[in-house]
């Protein structure tokens, strides 16, 4: 059992909480028995190490029993250790290190997708976390993370998509004009998100064909050479009297409309 909170391996854990050890050694944190869970379900060939405390070892049986048949051997700590390694108040007795999996933006187009979410420096965590999980809940096929975007494997990041990180490819640090190009080469539409967009309504019916929503940063929206770069802008209706939609929320129904005219015509 791991009981020095201050021992070598866990201050290597500790600092996956930080984009330079990321970068430095390939790996990212996962807290909790969700992410546990679904990493062991879906990517189990990218887990590196698993902790637990015996208490929640024993409530997430199911963990236990995944790990047993993935070879991974679970590695017992104290809470203090747990605590010393998460970057979260409560991880939940379980933390994990997994390897990351970027896929490249050229295996995303060479699939013939249908839905694509590209993401242009969207710097917000928990936005670009709920953009994924949306994407994922939407069928879409890939997620492209462009210029100064969040690093997916920020813990925030991770958390916020609920284990749908492990669900559909994700490209990272792709250059938008590229990304563009690929879609475009792919015979897919890019339709920028943008509040001086045309109709949303108007335009509907283009949604049935293969589309990658273009989204930008939370504050500034997108500038005008992404935009040029976009087969055209929409722009989604405020019916009542809010200024405007947060950049997930938007996400989300421009996904999922995409995602009904898509299977309406299927």
């Amino acid at each position: 059992m791991l009981e020095n909170p201050r021992s070598p391996r866990v201050r290597a854990v500790a600092k996956l909480t930080k984009r330079s050890a990321r970068a430095e050694t390939g790996l990212f944190l996962l807290e909790g028995p969700q992410a546990a869970r679904e990493v062991l379900a879906y990517r189990p060939e990218t887990l590196v190490e698993l902790f637990a405390t015996p208490t929640a070892l024993e409530k997430h049986a199911d963990i236990r029993d995944a790990s047993t048949d993935a070879g991974i051997e679970v590695v017992f700590t104290t809470e203090a250790v747990l605590d010393a390694m998460a970057d979260t108040v409560t991880p939940q007795g379980i933390v994990a290190v997994a390897r990351q999996s970027p896929t490249s933006v050229r295996d995303v187009f060479a699939s013939s997708p249908r839905l694509v979410a590209i993401c242009e420096e969207v710097r917000d965590p928990g936005n670009l976390g709920t953009i994924i999980r949306a994407a994922d809940a939407a069928g879409a096929d890939a997620v492209v993370l462009t210029g100064r975007t969040v690093d997916p494997y920020n813990p925030k990041v991770v958390r916020a998509t609920t284990g749908s990180l492990f669900h559909l490819p994700v490209a990272v640090g792709v250059d938008l004009s590229t990304a563009v190009e690929r879609a475009h080469a792919a015979g897919v539409r890019v339709v920028a998100a943008d509040v001086g967009g045309g109709d949303f309504l108007a335009s509907r019916d283009l949604l049935a064909e293969p589309t990658a929503w273009l989204f930008g940063n939370e504050a500034r929206g997108l500038d005008e050479d992404a935009l040029v770069l976009a087969d055209l802008s929409l722009r989604l209706p405020i019916y009542g009297a809010a200024e405007s939609l947060n950049l997930a929320t938007a996400a989300s129904v421009c996904l999922y409309e995409t995602a009904f005219a898509q299977r309406a015509v299927a």
